[in-house]
């Protein structure tokens, strides 16, 4: 089945003002996989009515989102394709069709969920399956490779989605009842085979909300000390419910002496290897474990941008997370801009930390 949207905006504002992600987040969640996606002025009456009526034609579902204030000139729209009047307030359905005029933000999103989703469902007439593979640092081309041997691998059988927002990667698979299950699991098992270095869970959970689990699982209690990612890491595991009970503290020592005060970093490696290096990261993470407060910590230093920070280029990052065992630390050169490098390094080092714990074999703390 095919399904296209039509996202419609007023010229006089940006574009980006209209949150149509979250309502072609909740259709993709709902298995319902868009093939097309084009965005309209909604003034531009012959434009907007020759778009819905050619993908009326052409798909089984047509999807309308614009901002609250231009739902009621968008449902004229939509109501002239179908050739019909709204029997309800969002949804024209027809033989060939299901049109919908959704409002952008959350509550097009819920409409989704609570009103569109289930009638698409009885459309076609069939229970679908959803798996969920969450990664790291993935690679683009990987997992457009991986996705391709899945797929010829389904013989077509299934659909498969892949999303990413500062190095988070979320790969959907989604398969009906005439699915041989024997298709399905191939297609997972070379998605996941082809990932494996990159996956961090087989369902649909943040990093953060992972590690906190983990550390559950061990009773042990994890420091940060973060010094160009501005508190991040440890807001991403306070903002997980429970997290108190696997949390210490968060430090955020951008000056080099609040390093050398609150982590023991030496001076002569400031100075010899500067802030942004494999040896500061190693000692902010140790220093935190010395301190014997935490079982596990992360220490992040980097060059953010959109300056180079001394010798270091923009996005040259180092990740580092100790144990009572070891310090190890990890090197990235990210791109993008001051937010995603940020962002990105706060989401490989919350996947750096709960691989150390999955992969060391961590005795759990009595």
């Amino acid at each position: 089945m095919k399904y296209a949207a039509l996202v419609l905006y007023d010229n006089k504002n940006p574009v980006s003002s209209v949150d149509f992600p979250a309502v072609t987040d909740a259709l993709l969640a709902g298995g319902v996989f868009l093939d097309e996606v084009q965005l309209l002025p909604y003034d531009a009456a012959a434009a907007v009515t020759a778009a819905l009526a050619r993908m009326a034609e052409e798909a089984d579902g047509v999807f309308a989102v614009c901002d609250a204030a231009l739902l009621p000139a968008v449902r004229g729209a939509v109501g002239d394709v179908a050739g019909k009047p709204f029997g309800e307030e969002y949804l024209i359905e027809t033989e060939g069709c299901l049109l919908a005029a959704l409002p952008a933000g959350k509550r097009g999103a819920d409409l989704v969920c609570s009103e569109v989703i289930p009638r698409v469902d009885a459309r076609r007439n069939n229970m679908y399956s959803r798996v969920v593979l969450r990664t790291v640092g993935a690679p683009a081309k990987e997992v457009i490779e991986v996705m391709a041997r899945a797929e010829e691998a389904a013989g077509g059988k299934l659909a498969l989605h892949a999303s990413e927002k500062y190095g988070c990667g979320k790969l959907e698979l989604i398969y009906d009842a005439s699915t041989p299950k024997m298709a399905a699991d191939e297609a997972v098992r070379i998605l996941a085979d082809g990932l494996s270095q990159y996956i961090y869970a087989l369902e649909d959970v943040t990093p953060a909300e992972r590690l906190v689990e983990a550390l559950k699982l061990h009773r042990l209690k994890i420091s940060t000390a973060e010094s160009f990612t501005g508190g991040g890491v440890g807001r991403a595991i306070v903002r997980v419910p429970g997290a108190s009970k696997v949390f210490f503290e968060g430090l955020n020592t951008y000056d080099g002496g609040s390093k050398q005060l609150r982590l023991g970093v030496k001076e002569l490696t400031l100075k010899s290897k500067g802030a942004v290096s494999a040896e500061t990261a190693y000692e902010m993470a140790a220093g935190l474990i010395v301190q014997g407060n935490c079982d596990v910590s992360i220490a992040t230093t980097g060059a953010a941008g959109p300056e180079p920070d001394g010798a270091a280029p923009v996005g040259l990052c180092f990740l580092a997370v100790g144990t009572r065992e070891q310090v190890k630390v990890f090197r990235h050169r990210l791109a993008g801009d001051r937010e995603t490098v940020t962002e990105t390094a706060v989401n490989l080092a919350l996947f750096h930390a709960l691989k150390v714990l999955t992969e060391t074999g961590l005795p759990d703390k009595i």
